[in-house]
C-alpha cells in the first residue's frame, strides 16, 4: 500500500511545494506516495466562507472554528479511515527520527495546517488530532511543517532513495549526530582529509566515525546522549 498524505490547509497552492522537487518529486510522479489537498475554506460558515472567530475568553487574534475545521477533517477521512491524524502545533511533542520512521512505515497521514492564534480544542479532542511540532519556534501556519514532516517521511519510503543504506548513518538514526564527511580533493585551501579515511582499514574508519559522532553530540546535543543513557534501577 502506497504512501497516503491528505493535507488540510487554507492555502493548498503551497502543496507540493519543494516536494514536487528531487527524490520526492520523482517519487511522487512514479506514484510511491500521493498527495492530496483540502480547503478548509470550502466547508466555510456564511456568504465569506468564514472559518475563524474570536477566542472565548477575549484575547488577541483569532481561532479555527471546531464546526468548520470537523466537517473538512470529516470529508477528507471517510469512515475506515487508519490513518493519524496530525496536528501541526509549536504546542505539539516534538517531531524525531522514530516518529518519522514510524509513520514511513504505515498507510499515511491526514495533516492539519493550523492558521491564526490556534485551533479549538474541542476538535482536536473529537476528532483525536495528535499535535505535532518541528521545532520550539513559531511559524505563520502549519503548512511548512507540514512540508517538513512529509519530506523526512517520504524520503525513508522504500525505493525513493537511490541507496538504501544511505539513512542508517544520519543524524538521529542511531540516537547521535552524524559523524563529518569528506571527499575529494585530499587536501583544500592546506586542509587534509583525516589520514585514517584514507587507510582502506573499515575498522579503524568505523571507529574514528563513531568517536566523532558522540564527540559532535556530546559538543551540540548532550541531551541527546543523556536520553540515550539506559535509567538507573
Amino acid at each position: 500500500m502506497n504512501f497516503r498524505a491528505t493535507v488540510l490547509t487554507l492555502y493548498p497552492e503551497m502543496f507540493p511545494g519543494a516536494l514536487g522537487l528531487s527524490l520526492a518529486g520523482r517519487a511522487l510522479e512514479r506514484g510511491d506516495w500521493t498527495l492530496d489537498t483540502v480547503q478548509i475554506r470550502e466547508f466555510g460558515l456564511g456568504r465569506h466562507r468564514a472559518v475563524d472567530d474570536t477566542p472565548a475568553g477575549g484575547g488577541a487574534g483569532m481561532v479555527l472554528r471546531a464546526d468548520v475545521l470537523a466537517a473538512a477533517i470529516d470529508h477528507a477521512t471517510p469512515e475506515g479511515d487508519r490513518r493519524p491524524r496530525l496536528l501541526m502545533s509549536p504546542r505539539g511533542k516534538p517531531l524525531t527520527q522514530a516518529k518519522v520512521r514510524a509513520l514511513a512505515a504505515g498507510p499515511g497521514a491526514v495533516i492539519v495546517c493550523g492558521r491564526f492564534e490556534g485551533v479549538d480544542q474541542r476538535v482536536i479532542e473529537a476528532r483525536g488530532l495528535e499535535e505535532v511540532s518541528i521545532g520550539d519556534y513559531i511559524l505563520s501556519g502549519g503548512e511548512p511543517a507540514a512540508l517538513v514532516l512529509l519530506d523526512a517521511v517520504v524520503r525513508l519510503l522504500p525505493g525513493v532513495m537511490g541507496n538504501e543504506a544511505s539513512g542508517g548513518e544520519e543524524s538521529f538514526e542511531n540516537g547521535l549526530l552524524e559523524h563529518p564527511h569528506y571527499t575529494r580533493p585530499p587536501e583544500w585551501e592546506g586542509r587534509a582529509i583525516p589520514e585514517v579515511l584514507m587507510s582502506g582499514n573499515h575498522a579503524r574508519i568505523a571507529a574514528w566515525r563513531r568517536a566523532e559522532a558522540e564527540r559532535l553530540t556530546a559538543e551540540r546535543r548532550p541531551d541527546l546522549l543523556i536520553s540515550a543513557q539506559p535509567t538507573q534501577k
